[in-house]
């Protein structure tokens, strides 16, 4: 059966068909992580603990190098040499650290899976350039549904477009309203969460929230909207620890 269990923040299980991906550890204690640079508050990260949860898996999804999506206790605890699917531009690096990159350029296989990289945009104008490159990723297995993983971006034409072109099941949001002192947010707010709503008819599976300190949007700002929205039902907002079947 295909699930997703969101362990914390943006760190996923899931499982589709054979395979099994532990996507963007982070895996510090409480605390373990200093406050995000130039952001609205000193609070240090991750603000929750990791849930009791198991952790195994065939494969690691790393969408980018950010340290709230593979940070030091990652690299630390995980065993070297797995298999990394990952971005073009991170694979030097990952590779220099122990992984076993699998960079997805276009499409590239795991096992049954198909692993087809998208494009995002972590914010807006000379913001997202300076917060560098970073993908989503479209994952189908034989007889599973399609998940497409829109990893840190707002929505803008290029998600639109990866919508209409592989009509996924599921959609993976990065949402909590990621934000510095200056500028717009860098990753999906509620209102933005609606707007993909608009553009899919796939569930939306709504995670990042939470547990770093400069994502302002809770789970209880986002669950308002969607009620106000008439949206609940589309959209899963689950707890740490919580697992969502995909079928």
């Amino acid at each position: 059966m295909a699930t997703l269990q969101l362990l914390r923040h943006a760190t996923l299980r899931l499982t589709l068909g054979d395979t099994t991906l532990l996507v963007d550890p982070m895996l510090a204690a409480p605390g373990g992580i200093p406050p995000i640079p130039n952001s609205p508050n000193d609070r240090r990260n991750p603000l929750v603990a990791l849930p009791d949860a198991p952790l195994a898996h065939d494969a690691l999804l790393v969408t980018h190098l950010h340290r709230d999506h593979l940070d030091d206790a990652a690299r630390d605890q995980l065993p070297d040499g797995q298999p990394t699917l990952c971005q073009p531009a991170d694979a030097d690096e990952l590779g220099d650290e122990g992984f076993d990159p699998r960079p997805v350029d276009g499409t590239a296989m795991l096992g049954d899976l198909t692993v087809t990289r998208t494009p995002a945009r972590h914010g807006d104008g000379e913001l997202a350039e300076r917060m560098g490159p970073v993908s989503g990723f479209v994952l189908e297995a034989p007889g599973e549904p399609t998940v497409y993983h829109a990893g840190d971006t707002v929505p803008y034409e290029a998600v639109r477009e990866t919508l209409d072109t592989h009509e996924p099941d599921v959609v993976v949001a990065n949402a909590g309203a990621a934000q510095f002192v200056e500028g717009d947010p860098i990753t999906m707010t509620p209102a933005d969460v609606l707007t993909l709503r608009e553009w899919t008819d796939a569930t939306i599976v709504a995670d990042h929230m939470d547990a770093i300190n400069h994502c302002l949007a809770t789970r209880e700002d986002l669950t308002t909207a969607l009620a106000e929205a008439g949206a609940r039902e589309q959209v899963v907002v689950p707890a740490d620890g919580g697992t969502v079947a995909l079928d």
